[in-house]
């Protein structure tokens, strides 16, 4: 088939190599326009735009899908669908109208779900046992369109965000193949989502990465596991020239009581407001992460300092 793809992450490269690899003509991706960023603010392309320059792909950078041009340049692809994966932009009606067999989108939960930016950290912080991947049919509404293949991934004890997105990135990746192929021969089935029990996975908050040890133990695992590696849930370090920012990357609940934020022995476990957590991972600000027994060495936060 004659497909456009739409992307910008590492999540998308992956999908974007898969429909590649099996054969279908892309002729042409779409990702966000280069940004500046690190110390020297050099300009950096998304890594779909490395991949497909790398493919041999006509790659384009539009700021904005809703200019006229865009669109017009768009239609005159007279593409077969178009495949998007976390590109970054609200398409309007108007482009999903365009490809033959319409748009077809990448999701990372079990929808409806975690609609919306953050579904990956959202399931983990809410304490889901499940999520998985599904390609959907879009629709003009916040993903909410019908699902034509799905996938269930388990969330582990351990996983953090990061391992849990390049699980979900490997399965979801895997489904293209599969779901062109049968969108092909005309069996692919459109599966209406269910009207009620949608949750929406809002863009994670500055606010929302400070750690409260006045919640419970559990919620706070949840959160530090959610939000590793980025942004990070951090808290504040005591130091003798003013408090340090130390992001927590790893964590567990425990058993273990006391005011919130009072540090309970010499191995970083917190009271909470319900039992406490024990901190496994840490980095601080501007340094690499490391493991708690490499952190600790000078570097001591000895049992009774309360953390606020």
């Amino acid at each position: 088939m004659r497909l456009a793809f739409m992307g910008t992450p590492d999540f998308a490269a992956a999908s974007l190599a898969e429909i590649a690899a099996a054969g279908h003509e892309v002729v042409r991706v779409y990702t966000q326009p280069p940004r500046r960023k690190g110390r020297g603010k050099a300009e950096q392309k998304t890594p779909v735009h490395a991949l497909a320059e790398t493919l041999g792909l006509d790659v384009h950078t539009p700021e904005s899908f809703r200019d006229p041009d865009v669109l017009a340049d768009f239609a005159a692809l007279d593409p077969d669908l178009a495949a998007v994966v976390a590109y970054g932009q609200i398409l309007p009606q108007a482009a999903l109208d365009v490809p033959r067999l319409g748009c077809l989108n990448l999701h990372a939960s079990l929808l409806p779900r975690w609609r919306g930016a953050a579904p990956i950290q959202r399931a983990i912080m809410a304490g889901d046992e499940l999520t998985g991947v599904q390609i959907m049919q879009m629709e003009a509404g916040l993903d909410t369109g019908p699902i034509l293949l799905s996938e269930t991934v388990r969330i582990f004890p351990f996983d953090t965000a990061g391992s849990l997105h390049d699980r979900l990135m490997a399965t979801g990746a895997q489904m293209w193949p599969r779901a062109l192929a049968a969108l092909e021969r005309g069996s692919l089935e459109a599966v209406p989502q269910a009207d009620d029990g949608a949750t929406y996975a809002k863009k994670i908050s500055n606010e929302e990465a400070r750690i409260d040890w006045r919640q419970p133990a559990e919620t706070v695992a949840n959160q530090i596991r959610g939000l590793s590696p980025f942004p990070g849930a951090w808290f504040e370090w005591p130091a003798d020239k003013g408090a340090v920012r130390v992001k927590a990357h790893m964590a567990k609940a425990e058993d273990g009581e006391g005011q919130p934020g009072l540090v309970l022995d010499d191995g970083l476990l917190i009271a909470c407001g319900e039992g406490a957590v024990r901190l496994t991972r840490l980095q601080r600000e501007g340094r690499a992460a490391m493991d708690a027994d490499d952190f600790l060495r000078g570097r001591a936060l000895p049992a009774g300092t309360v953390l606020s």
